[in-house]
């Protein structure tokens, strides 16, 4: 079973979610709002990944944090924290089956690729 984490309000988001039901793939949903994210999940993301590719530097999360918070961010440990506090600033949708990042954003042809091969 896929795992799509995000908030429910994001476009991409939603996005996802009509492109995933209407090719009947099953999913659940994370919702980084009410459930959070843990920072052993962002670390796990980590090792599959460089931070820099789950940090949403163009969010409004992102540019309403105080310019000594975001010039703070140059490290994968000071990016987890920020991440876990600030579950908006983390790029969406995230999509993972057992454990593993299948695919970050949305991305139509990706997803055919990935979801539909």
């Amino acid at each position: 079973m896929y795992i799509v984490y995000g908030i429910p309000n994001c476009n991409t988001v939603k996005k996802t979610f009509t492109w995933l039901n209407t090719h009947h793939i099953p999913f659940t949903f994370h919702n980084y709002k009410t459930a959070g994210i843990t920072t052993n999940t962002l670390k796990k993301w980590c090792q599959q990944t460089n931070w820099n590719n789950l940090l949403n530097k163009k969010s409004a999360t992102w540019r309403e944090l105080s310019k000594t918070l975001s010039l703070s961010v140059t490290n994968e440990k000071v990016a987890i924290k920020i991440m876990a506090e600030y579950t908006s600033i983390i790029k969406r949708p995230i999509i993972e089956k057992d454990g593993i990042i299948i695919v970050i954003g949305f991305d139509e042809n990706e997803y055919q690729k990935l979801f539909l091969a």
